[in-house]
């Protein structure tokens, strides 16, 4: 493939393949209530086309994540930190991202939830990059995966100058393959 192409999804193929994700989740939760704890800056999107058709009833919870690098001692170490967590004792839990690459985010977020002891608590991601991975964690429900390290924009995922959420499709962007600022908004 040349530098000039790009992998891609388009609008129609991505609406098809979340309506496969939503019979799914709908036969998993088979008319229970679910708690859905969505990300935001990149999981908006596909948790608004994935909740439309979801045929269970569904309660929404939003959480923001901020990644912080701190200084311990002479060393500095990033840390993720999320708002309020809501309460989910005994309720079946799902967790929508639109990205999965290292894990790690996801993986502390799954652990924060666990801590107040739902019933179930499952994952959903929209592009599961498996190139990454730092964890051992798969997603329970992804719609598409690749090896591909490069970050994606549009969709609700923006480019490196925070634009192209908008954007329908969901696309390769081009010369961002291995840089620091790609890696760290495609996690």
């Amino acid at each position: 493939m040349s530098a000039k192409q790009r992998s891609s999804y388009s609008a129609k193929r991505i609406s098809a393949r979340i309506d496969e994700l939503d019979k799914q989740i709908s036969r998993a939760y088979r008319g229970r209530r679910v708690d859905v704890v969505i990300t935001m800056d990149r999981g908006f999107v596909f948790a608004a086309d994935l909740l439309r058709n979801v045929v269970t009833p569904t309660v929404c919870h939003f959480v923001r994540e901020e990644v912080r690098d701190v200084q311990q001692g002479t060393k500095a170490r990033r840390e993720v930190f999320f708002g309020s967590r809501p309460n989910l004792k005994g309720r079946d839990v799902l967790v929508l991202d639109a990205v999965m690459h290292t894990g790690v985010t996801q993986e502390l977020l799954l652990r924060r939830l666990a801590e107040s002891q739902p019933r179930s608590l499952r994952l959903a991601v929209l592009l599961d990059k498996t190139a990454g991975r730092r964890v051992a964690l798969e997603p329970d429900y992804s719609a598409y995966r690749t090896a591909s390290n490069q970050m994606w924009v549009r969709y609700g995922l923006a480019d490196g100058r925070g634009g192209r959420r908008n954007e329908r499709g969901l696309t390769k962007a081009q010369g961002t393959g291995s840089s620091r600022k790609a890696k760290a908004a495609s996690n």
